[in-house]
């Protein structure tokens, strides 16, 4: 008899529904971390019910509720077909059978042959389970079972994160786990697999004589072993290592990380984390007692007993704009770290950083005190005493919120207050060079900048620029034997400048049916006294200059406050952009720049010959240009040139050519400088580089890196990787070979292979050759 009884209907769907998720959450624990699962929601009160069936039927006589016939149900976010469902109020049980499939808010999906579950959830019964997740993992068991004490068992299950086979339904996975047994503790939360075993392209790899027991879902962190890596290197050996994790508390946990190297024994490495409210502080620590120091090169810091390491990161945000932090490393020799692959404590050069920023709307505050340790095989550390010790450097700007006559109003400071304990100089090309002296240096500078862009005859665009500096030095440096360093006093210094400068831009736009342009000339003039104190005074952050058309139209064209450029000078150009409707565009730059009066700054020596032989020491500089040339195929090309003034010789050029299509993907760099003898180098200077990346298939690709001297007709550097990668692997294999005077290890061979939801298997870094595959 067909009746409305809505009370005992909601009490099935619920019972049914929310039954079956809670033991899908059971069995879907089982993935190891598959998923963030939580417990299912509780059906609100107002939940709406749709209960769709050929037949239903409520016995009163025997307290049960029967749907028969394309049962479907919906409630409360659940949707749910069978062939059979039976609701028997007297021994609270739910039973389905036929079909089953239920999928949950959340998307995961649910196959049964068979489900009997009371309705408090408290026991239940599944059979033929197949489980299928929103992230496509899958899991399959002959039964599930739910037991009092908050227990569920699955017996013969099978779990992937892989994709079945569209071509061949039925073919084993890339991999799978399988177990006898699976039981889920929900008190102890945990979930133990029996008789477990790794299946790869359907072979056993072998099967665990033990159980193993991870946590389940619900449990963030667990303390336990983690998955191995694995290295190999030239004169550490073959290395294994066998990372333990564990957790003190929710905001402190550990890892420890003893790796066993053939070579050279036992290296222990710790890192301790530690979160607060407002940051969070890593510790680390490294060391090993070497067994055959012997295997390094002779008089180098690696040919040492006992090596260790300490480090300290943190980082605190004092509030929304202000961040405070340290990034610090200590160790017993200079080259260790770099050595062993530290992670994050590797580079060739380590920039210890203690730091505070703050960030306004209209203004920056940036404080940093830095000291450099420079990790080489010397026996002696005297490039690390070279290095500056900045105590600190800072850097400070604004920009007024609201216009000053009309323009744009800033401010840009700097303090900087350093020193040396070893002169730092070599002789090279014709000159000797000083990039720092022993002793101490400090400088302030403080400058303000005004700007208005006009429109005048109808495109004409003329911006006014005013620029006041002034800096105030101190230096202990002036009295070091063989370095001329002009009339400066030991002591206390100052210098200023004043600048008033024109900029004129009148851009033309040209177009056609299919085309268009801007062709864009510029001209520029800087009216400013000379550069005092010109060459007299140390050079540590202006050490680097080039010029090129991306510094054509800057008014002072040093890279620091170090130096500033002085005398009257008139940059002319023109600029050109376009763009066709074939989807080809062109860029371009040309022009050159001139000293009209006042004493040129790049032709005045300095201890580092900074602007020397750079284009710019002669009243007529030399031509600059730029052009690139963007295709729609994926291909992009272009070059950076200065040409002499006179002869119109090559002088300096990069040329790049990057190719992007659906298999090749890659770009080709080349720099040729000419020699520049007064700057310090006395052979030209060729160089080529590519790297590449060719996917073979869908899931094969390989890539390549390499670098030729073409000078010395040498390779620098050689890399070649191959990968593999599908919804759920990863496999990578990479060799490196970089021969350097300062590394202990000429060549490494590095490999990964990384089972989705399970965790990753790493030998060395294949960081330069993983492809961007996203799970």
């Amino acid at each position: 008899m067909a009746v409305s009884d809505r009370k005992n209907i909601r009490r099935l769907a619920a019972a049914l529904l929310t039954g079956v998720s809670v033991c899908v959450l059971g069995v879907s624990a089982t993935t190891v971390h598959a998923q963030s699962l939580v417990p299912a929601p509780a059906a609100a009160d107002d939940a709406k019910l749709l209960l769709r069936a050929n037949e239903l039927v409520y016995n009163q006589d025997a307290q049960q509720v029967t749907a028969t016939g394309g049962v479907q149900m919906y409630y409360n976010r659940y949707r749910m077909v069978a062939q059979r469902v039976q609701y028997d109020q007297r021994t609270g049980r739910v039973m389905a059978t036929g079909n089953i499939e239920l999928i949950e808010p959340g998307g995961t999906r649910v196959y049964a042959d068979e489900l009997d579950v009371t309705d408090d959830f408290g026991e239940g019964f599944l059979n033929t389970l197949r489980v299928e997740t929103t992230d496509n993992t899958r899991l399959a068991a002959e039964s599930a079972e739910r037991q009092q004490g908050d227990l569920m068992v699955l017996n013969n299950t099978v779990y992937t994160a892989c994709l079945p086979c569209a071509r061949t339904p039925g073919k084993a996975p890339l991999w799978q786990v399988k177990a006898e047994r699976v039981i889920r503790n929900g008190q102890t939360h945990t979930i133990r697999l029996e008789n477990a075993q790794f299946e790869l392209f359907g072979l056993p790899l072998g099967r665990l004589p033990f159980a193993i027991e991870v946590p389940d879902e619900t449990v963030e962190r667990k303390s336990g072993l983690l998955f191995p890596r694995f290295s190999a290197s030239d004169n550490l050996g073959f290395g294994v290592t066998v990372p333990y994790y564990h957790v003190f508390s929710p905001s402190m946990d550990a890892t420890i990380s003893p790796t066993y190297y053939s070579s050279q024994g036992l290296l222990i490495e710790g890192e301790v984390r530690n979160r607060f409210d407002n940051g969070e502080h890593t510790f680390r620590f490294a060391g090993i007692h070497q067994q055959d120091p012997g295997a390094f090169n002779p008089n180098t810091s690696d040919r040492t007993d006992n090596r260790f390491m300490v480090a300290s990161k943190g980082e605190f945000q004092i509030n929304p704009r202000w961040t405070f932090g340290w990034d610090v490393m200590a160790q017993t020799d200079n080259n260790f770290s770099r050595t062993y692959d530290l992670e994050g404590v590797d580079n060739e050069i380590f920039t210890n950083d203690v730091y505070l920023t703050g960030l306004g709307t209209r203004n920056y505050f940036d404080l940093h005190g830095y000291y450099f340790n420079v990790q080489d095989d010397a026996d002696e550390n005297t490039r690390e005493r070279q290095q500056a010790v900045v105590y600190p450097s800072l850097d400070y700007s604004y920009y007024a919120p609201e216009p000053i006559l009309g323009g744009e109003f800033s401010v840009t400071a700097n303090i900087t207050n350093l020193s040396r304990r070893e002169d730092d100089w070599y002789h090279e090309g014709t000159t000797d060079r000083f990039p720092g002296l022993e002793g101490s240096y400090s400088r302030f500078t403080a400058e303000a900048e005004w700007k208005r862009t006009f429109n005048a005859l109808d495109g004409l665009l003329l911006t006014p620029i005013l620029a006041a500096r002034g800096d105030g030095i101190r230096t202990t440096s002036s009295g070091t034997p063989g370095v001329y360093l002009g009339d400066l006093e030991e002591g206390g210094n100052g210098r200023y400048m004043v600048t008033a400068g024109l900029e004129a831009r009148y851009p033309v736009l040209l177009t056609t049916e299919n085309t268009s342009h801007i062709i864009e000339p510029i001209a520029q003039i800087f009216v400013r006294p000379d550069e005092q104190m010109a060459g007299s005074l140390p050079n540590e952050d202006a050490q680097s200059f080039v010029f090129d058309a991306t510094s054509l139209f800057e008014r002072d064209k040093f890279s620091g406050f170090d130096r500033v450029e002085g005398g009257t000078r008139a940059n002319v150009g023109v600029r050109y952009t376009g763009s066709f409707a074939n989807g080809v565009g062109v860029r371009g730059i040309f022009g050159q720049s001139y000293q009209i009066a006042g004493r040129n700054s790049f032709a005045t020596e300095d201890l580092v010959q900074a602007g020397a032989n750079s284009g710019l020491e002669t009243s007529v500089s030399d031509y600059v240009a730029m052009a690139a040339i963007d295709l729609p195929q994926g291909f992009t090309v272009a070059t950076n040139t200065r040409f002499d003034e006179k002869t119109f010789a090559v002088k300096r050029t990069d040329v790049s050519f990057g190719y992007t299509t659906p298999r090749l993907s890659g770009t080709l760099v080349y720099t040729q400088v000419d020699e520049q003898p007064e700057y310090g180098s006395d052979e030209a200077t060729d160089v080529l580089k590519h790297s590449m990346s060719f996917r073979i298939n869908e899931n094969w690709s390989l890539a390549g890196t390499a670098t030729w001297d073409l000078t010395e007709k040498d390779v620098i550097r050689r890399g070649i990787g191959i990968s593999y990668a599908d919804e759920c692997t990863i496999f990578t294999l990479a060799y490196t070979d970089k021969p350097s005077d300062t590394a202990a290890n000429d060549w490494t061979v590095s490999a990964r292979l990384s089972f989705r939801t399970l965790g990753d298997i790493n030998i060395g870094s294949t960081t330069d050759y993983d492809q961007d595959y996203r799970y």
